[in-house]
């Protein structure tokens, strides 16, 4: 069934544990991502990113996602990843998203704020969640072109951001970074501390791949409530490739070469999701939704 992320996130603030989010780029990774989700009845956020629904991938991902989101009964949200354009806000909710995040993290405070506002003006309306992200989580872009340093999210600042802008959940930064870590990530949980007390808006955490799981359970028992996977589905999915590539037959069978990149993203969205906890959580998250 498909929630908004506002649903998707409530239960998971008030019993301490965090909704895996995983990008999707097509039907082999969608499928797996639902099918493992449904195996270990948890709830569970499918993303897409502005530069993979270019063209017929509005279409594809998102009407994908909500005919499979019909049969699968576990909580599903469709959720827009890391977007910096209001017309594509706009786009995702007229394609059926139930959630966005507009990334002004790079923006001065005021300017976040106003574009933010913005965007929530647009989904709200609708019943679309937003997501926003105050502080900036660094690392590598996806082209691995540039590296950029992270900003913590100052808490003096929470409280007057999510106010002004009415958003759903908020991305913060604490420590983590986007892509493969130069070297291993030190969480700053204290200040994690500090920003879940300062509201009761469900905190995000960007940058999930990589970072050590004890680091992980810790940020989730002091408040993170989703964490965005990718750069491992990658990972996952390129050891699966080459085992394909190992086949002895020059017209191998569907199931064969993508059986191998099916089975490694499977085993690592089970664990990420027995990780945060939500695995056994699907009917809870329903009823409170």
């Amino acid at each position: 069934m498909l929630v908004t992320l506002k649903d998707i996130l409530a239960d998971a603030r008030d019993n301490h544990y965090a909704v895996g989010a995983f990008n999707v780029i097509e039907n082999v990774m969608l499928r797996t991502v639902l099918e493992t989700a449904e195996a270990k009845e948890a709830p569970v956020i499918v993303m897409g990113l502005a530069a993979d629904l270019e063209g017929a991938g509005w279409t594809y991902i998102a009407g994908l996602a909500k005919l499979a989101a019909e049969y699968h009964d576990i909580p599903i949200c469709l959720h827009l990843d890391h977007c910096y354009d209001l017309d594509v806000i706009a786009q995702a909710v007229e394609h059926g998203f139930t959630g966005v995040m507009y990334d002004g993290s790079s923006l001065p405070f005021d300017e976040n704020v106003n574009m933010t506002k913005a965007a929530v003006d647009i989904a709200h309306p609708h019943g679309v969640s937003v997501e926003a992200e105050l502080g900036h989580v660094g690392g590598s872009d996806l082209a691995e072109t540039q590296h950029v340093e992270s900003v913590l999210t100052e808490p003096d600042e929470i409280t007057k951001f999510v106010e002004l802008t009415g958003v759903d959940a908020l991305a913060v930064s604490i420590g983590t970074g986007h892509g493969v870590y130069r070297s291993e990530p030190t969480l700053n949980i204290e200040r994690l501390v500090e920003l879940t007390q300062a509201t009761d808006v469900p905190l995000v955490m960007h940058g999930g791949s990589g970072t050590p799981d004890d680091q992980v359970r810790n940020a989730v028992a002091n408040g993170i409530t989703k964490v965005n996977v990718f750069t491992e589905e990658r990972i996952a999915m390129f050891r699966g490739l080459k085992e394909a590539a190992k086949i002895d037959r020059i017209d191998p069978l569907p199931e064969d070469q993508f059986g191998p990149i099916r089975s490694e993203l499977s085993a690592l969205i089970g664990e990420k999701i027995e990780l945060l906890s939500s695995d056994g959580r699907a009917a809870l998250t329903i009823a409170d939704a």
